[in-house]
Formats: C-alpha cells, structure tokens, sequence
C-alpha cells in the first residue's frame, strides 16, 4: 500500500514528487508515456515570466511570482540552467501604450520584481533589432529561461535519490475507491493501491478525474502552440524576451533567447479537440512569421533549423485548478495548468503540498536537496578533460559534432537515475541530436550505443514511445548473420 501516486511526469508532478519527498512517505510516480516530461514541459515557450500577465487575485498571479522566485533555489539545489535575459514588452501606438501602462500597474499589484519602462534609446542600444515601429517599452528583469524537460528530469532524479519510484509506459484506465484507500488500474493490468492520488496529468487531467467524478466541473480545450527554432548562430540577434501587447488568446508570438544558444520564435494559439495532435502547420509558420514582424524585421530565418508544436492544457476554469475531491477525499487535482504554468512549478508544488493537503506526515531528517548536473564535457579545462579521458576513455570519442557530446556522456544519458533507451530521450537528457544538423550525424551513433548498452535489438530501439522503431529490418548484412 502507497502513501501517494502521482499521476503525470511532467514538470509539475516532477516537482510535486521532488517537495514530496522531504517526507516521510511512499510515492510512486506513474506517466502513459515512455519517458519523463513528454508532452506539454516538452514542447514549450521555456520562459520562467515575472508575474506580469496573469489577471490580479488569481492563482496564476500569486504562484507565478512565487514560483520566479523559487527558480533560484533550484537552480543551486538541481544544478538546471537559468539564463537570467529579462524581457520586453512593446506597445507601437496609443492604444498598446495604454494596455502597457496597465500591465505596468499590474506587475506591480502582482508583486513583480522591479518592472519599470525605459527609453527607446535603451531599448534599441539593448536589442539593436527590435522593430523600429515600437514607441514604448515596458522592461521585466526579473524574467528567465530554462529548459522545461531538464528542470523535470533534475527534480525527478532527486525524488528518486530521496526514495521515490517512477514507473514509465503506466497509463491510467480506471481507478477505483475503497474503503479507505484507491485502486489504481493500469493498462498492462497492475492494480496498485495506495492512500492517496495527486492528478498531475496534463491535458488528460479531466479524463483522470472523471474516473472517479463523472461531473468534474473542468474540462480541458487543449491548445496548440507552433514554433520555429533558430540555430546558435543566431544568439546575438536578441538578448531579452520579446513579448507584444497581450491578446486573449495569450501572450502572444515571442522571441525567446535560450539556455543553450538557440532563438525560440512562437507560439502560435490555435484551439483544437485531438489532445494527440502536436503537428506543425504551413498556415501556423507563416502566422509566426507575420505576427513576429511587430517585434523585428530582422529574423535570421535562413538559421532556423526545426519547427514543432506542442499542446497546452487550457481549460473552462478561469485559473488553475488546485484542489482536493470533495467527494473522494485523498484524491488531489493540479489541473488546468497552462501558462504560467511552468513558472508556477515549484509554488504550485508549495501551495498543494502545504495549503491544499495540509500535509502532517514528518519531514525527513535524511533528505538530499542536491542534484548534480550530469559532466558537460566540452566545456571543462583541457586539463579536466584530459584526467577524465584517463578515468573513462569514452570520453575521448564524439558522437556529436554540432553539440560536441561525447560517447561517454551519452552512456551517463542511458544509465542515469531517470535513464532512457529512447534516440529523443537521450537527446532531452544530453542534447545528442539538438544542432544543426539535428541528428543526421549523431543518431545512427547514438543507436548503436543504446544497442550496446541495454541490448535491445536495433530494430526495437524506439524513438520516442513505445512502437515508434527508427529501424524495421536489416537490408544489408552479411551472409554469417
């Protein structure tokens, strides 16, 4: 019997399981999916906002403040990137000044760190591409980047560290409730039982619920968001985020400077009903690409190396839903959880675990806040490099040459605490695959080694999910085999 189960990996229920953790309690954290953080912490903006947009009163406002805060924390604790960029946002007439002049008073009202308008003069000598038509800028420092997936694998690794399990490939069917406890049906046919169930399961948090309460007052209206990514080369083209003037459908198309080098351009905002459907349209690119002439005529699009797409969990409620069952007590839902909702993380983790559950379990007197990052090789001291190619000679070899990851760090990759078999998961965990040439060089590579590190067959080495083979069958081989 478990304490809890968490269902979703994503970064909420990463952080969830990570807060967790600090006590004395069993966890097991269940996702459908074959790896950690696959669908919305995968496929997103990566912004960490300052508090600026989310209307007054509301738990995106107050979580979202908090939550920039708590990045601090984390960034010592886990060892994730943050690259502190700082955002614009620009109005060009009259009517966006005064929407800015409101968005102003907000961030104060909100608790923002520091918002203050400055002169164009500063805002052109900063970002010497920003569109020349914008007449009035509204400066937030204290916005961030990270990468979403990196801060879930971190926090999850700790979780495990500290005693909790992760099962992949778990999806949910049925859950049942008894007496005093709930039975978790899995699709493979586990039942598991344990005390409690935290519902951290994206866009399918309405499905979960209503396993158990058919008249669940949320229902999620997935969105889908499309995105260009620009190659290293383009780092200097902009050094802040650059939002416009907020619209209803959300923050609008940004310009995103991120953690590792690359230029993120997107989102769109595009309503749709296939929770499924993260594919990337020609009428959503070309959107990107005229709605992003409001923040410069200068994108260096010949540098962009890849588009995708990702789904976000909005909703009918008006704000997060962070609440216990009133029906089935024990049952927690995080649901409805978009933007800001990976600013949010780390708070939403606070706000469940201590205003929602009221948690009296005793905290550990062992727990291990630390995580440390996995070696990034190519930028030690050729000193450091050459004492560790003396301890693991695998370090010596490059598997990829626009990242410059090495055969070593890709085998850390596979066999770390949240490990992966998968060419996409290793490419989360060690960015094998990420650069220019996104793979063309380094995946073949990269199967032969989780070929020979876990012996799965090639031809069943996926590349993301389950029954998603690169390799169907042997064309070419020699006449022995």
């Amino acid at each position: 019997m478990l304490d809890y189960i968490i269902i979703g990996s994503g970064i909420i229920g990463s952080l969830i399981v990570r807060e967790l953790s600090k006590y004395e309690v069993s966890l097991l954290v269940l996702d459908k999916e074959n790896d950690i953080a696959s669908h919305q912490t995968t496929a997103n903006s990566a912004i960490i906002h300052s508090g600026h947009d989310p209307e007054k009163d509301t738990l995106k406002a107050k979580l979202c403040v908090a939550g920039n805060r708590l990045y601090e924390a984390l960034e010592k604790e886990l060892e994730i990137p943050l690259r502190r960029t700082g955002a614009y946002v620009v109005a060009h007439d009259k009517t966006e000044e005064d929407i800015l002049d409101e968005l102003y008073e907000r961030a104060l009202y909100n608790g923002v760190l520091n918002p203050h308008f400055i002169s164009l003069e500063e805002a052109f000598r900063d970002e010497p591409n920003l569109s020349k038509s914008v007449t009035k800028v509204l400066s937030l420092p204290s916005t961030k980047v990270t990468y979403p997936w990196e801060v879930a694998i971190a926090a999850m690794s700790n979780a495990i560290k500290n005693g909790a399990s992760f099962k992949r490939s778990s999806e949910v069917v049925d859950i049942t409730k008894n007496e005093d406890y709930f039975e978790v049906h899995l699709k493979k046919g586990d039942i598991i039982k344990t005390k409690h169930i935290i519902n951290c399961a994206g866009v399918y948090s309405d499905h979960i619920a209503m396993m158990l309460e058919p008249d669940f007052p949320l229902t999620i209206q997935p969105r889908r968001g499309e995105y260009f990514v620009l190659d290293r080369k383009a780092k200097d083209h902009f050094n802040h985020v650059l939002y416009p003037i907020p619209t209803a459908a959300g923050k609008g198309v940004l310009i995103v400077p991120q953690v590792h080098g690359n230029v993120l351009l997107g989102p769109t905002s595009e309503s749709i009903t296939d929770k499924e459907h993260a594919a990337t349209t020609r009428d959503g690119l070309m959107k990107i690409k005229d709605q992003l002439k409001q923040l410069s005529t200068n994108i260096p699009y010949d540098m962009v190396i890849r588009s995708f797409a990702g789904i976000r969990a909005s909703s009918n409620y008006h704000d997060f839903y962070i609440k216990e069952s009133e029906r089935f007590p024990g049952f927690f839902h995080v649901a409805g959880i978009d933007s800001p909702g990976l600013t949010a993380a780390p708070a939403i983790a606070e706000y469940l675990i201590n205003e929602v559950m009221h948690l009296s379990a005793p905290k550990k007197n062992n727990f291990d806040p630390i995580r440390h990052k996995p070696i990034v090789f190519h930028k030690l001291s050729d000193e450091d490099k050459q004492r560790l190619i003396k301890q693991k000679p695998a370090y010596g070899n490059l598997i990829c040459k626009c990242e410059k990851i090495t055969e070593q760090e890709i085998i850390d990759a596979i066999h770390g605490p949240v490990g992966s078999d998968t060419v996409k998961g290793i490419k989360k965990r060690a960015r094998a695959g990420s650069g220019l040439c996104q793979g063309g060089y380094c995946e073949s590579l990269v199967l032969k080694l989780i070929h020979r590190e876990t012996s799965i067959p090639m031809t069943s080495i996926n590349y993301d999910g389950e029954q998603t083979p690169i390799l169907v069958k042997e064309t070419k081989c020699d006449e022995k085999h």
